[in-house]
């Protein structure tokens, strides 16, 4: 039997773009096999990339001015769903696809509405991987709040990765009068459990602690996140305020607020000869897990989260987690057994449950050992991929039957 088709609207990929939606998108159809479902993706072009490219199991197609910043790039961006939409529409000519999935209902989820309007017959599968506030959301799409409204209720499958994002599906399709809870299931994202719970060797380990300048009877806070507010990273670094001198932070991430989290840093004294905040910047993802591993606890205050990618893998590595119970964390963190909640905005809780962790050596073994079991039989790729086959692939291509 012929491989099914399908083709992927993401606004961004690899190797340049890599969140927790490339992520998801690279792991799952990592984990399918090419005679199975063969996958083409549209996705913008942003540099000197080759237009066409195999990554993975993936064919993609890049669209869009040569440009890696400025007003073309932002240019880009608002054509996307129209070039994307068009470019597919020639390609479905040469070969046609059995169903599209968009990831997001951004940029991508507009060039999937405007593809499937003319191609009715073709199965549209949304994946909702948001992390802004669904406020936040909803004001930026104001002018086009119908044809927003359109990418739910057009979708013949919409994936969440969060009972948070389901219920803004839901709330999505209710406002245009229309149902989409049968056709709503949640999925959540993954981790590589093998890769992150391997143990750094020795060796390796004390390298990372020399690197990043770890002393012994050091405590390290770690945080892995893009820069920018909603992950409230300088509410973690107001925490060292009210932590012991031996209590640091490693920041591993870019993004545009590290010039002021640096002067932040700064005015408290913490960025003298012996920095208590170490900003590392953006590491490769396969390079993670030992960096975690040389760190004592992961924290991340989030504002909104979609899900968090960060915080199980933090989990599989072996690293107590401190969370806000904001979207969709609260699917996977329970407090005080797979790790501890923090309230929003406070560096002193911050600090007082970072304390509990330094303090409580036998509530921080239970956490990490319930969390590590629940990210093991509910959150490994291998299982996030079986289920988006069965409970969302399957389904769609059904359609065409």
């Amino acid at each position: 039997m012929a491989a099914k088709r399908a083709l992927i609207f993401s606004l961004v990929y690899y190797p340049d773009f890599i969140g927790g939606a490339e992520l998801a998108v690279k792991e799952i159809t990592d984990r399918i096999a090419p005679d199975d479902i063969e996958f083409h993706m549209m996705t913008l072009r942003t540099g000197a990339e080759p237009t066409i490219a195999k990554i993975g199991n993936i064919t993609v197609h890049r669209i869009g001015f040569r440009a890696a910043a400025g007003p073309l790039l932002v240019a880009n961006k608002y054509l996307f769903p129209f070039m994307a939409a068009c470019r597919a529409s020639r390609l479905n000519k040469v070969g046609a696809f059995d169903f599209t999935w968009a990831i997001m209902a951004n940029y991508a989820g507009f060039a999937a509405l405007f593809f499937k309007i003319f191609h009715m017959n073709i199965p549209f599968v949304l994946t909702l991987q948001e992390g802004d506030p669904i406020e936040y959301i909803l004001g930026r799409t104001r002018i086009v709040s119908r044809l927003f409204r359109m990418i739910f209720t057009h979708a013949d499958r919409i994936q969440a990765i969060s009972r948070y994002l389901a219920d803004f599906a839901r709330n999505m399709a209710a406002r245009a009068k229309k149902d989409v809870a049968d056709r709503t299931v949640v999925v959540p994202n993954g981790v590589d459990v093998d890769r992150f719970s391997r143990f750094v060797i020795g060796g390796e380990l004390e390298a990372i602690r020399r690197e990043i300048g770890k002393k012994p009877g050091d405590v390290f806070l770690v945080t892995a996140s893009r820069l920018v507010t909603k992950n409230a990273v300088g509410d973690i670094v107001a925490a060292l305020r009210f932590l012991p001198e031996n209590v640091r932070l490693l920041i591993i991430g870019k993004g545009e607020l590290e010039s002021s989290l640096r002067a932040q840093a700064k005015s408290l004294g913490l960025m003298d000869a012996a920095p208590r905040v170490i900003f590392k910047g953006f590491i490769p993802h396969e390079d993670l897990p030992k960096y975690l591993q040389a760190c004592d606890i992961f924290v991340r205050p989030s504002l909104s989260e979609g899900f968090g990618n960060s915080f199980i893998e933090a989990m599989a590595a072996g690293l107590p987690v401190i969370a806000t119970p904001v979207g969709g964390i609260v699917d996977f963190l329970r407090d005080k057994e797979t790790g501890l909640f923090c309230e929003i905005g406070s560096p002193a809780d911050i600090a007082r449950k970072a304390e509990i962790y330094i303090r409580d050596k036998s509530l921080r073994d239970e956490i990490i050992d319930n969390a590590l079991h629940m990210v093991v039989d509910h959150y490994d790729w291998k299982i996030v991929a079986r289920d988006m086959r069965e409970k969302v692939f399957e389904p769609v291509l059904s359609l065409r039957s």
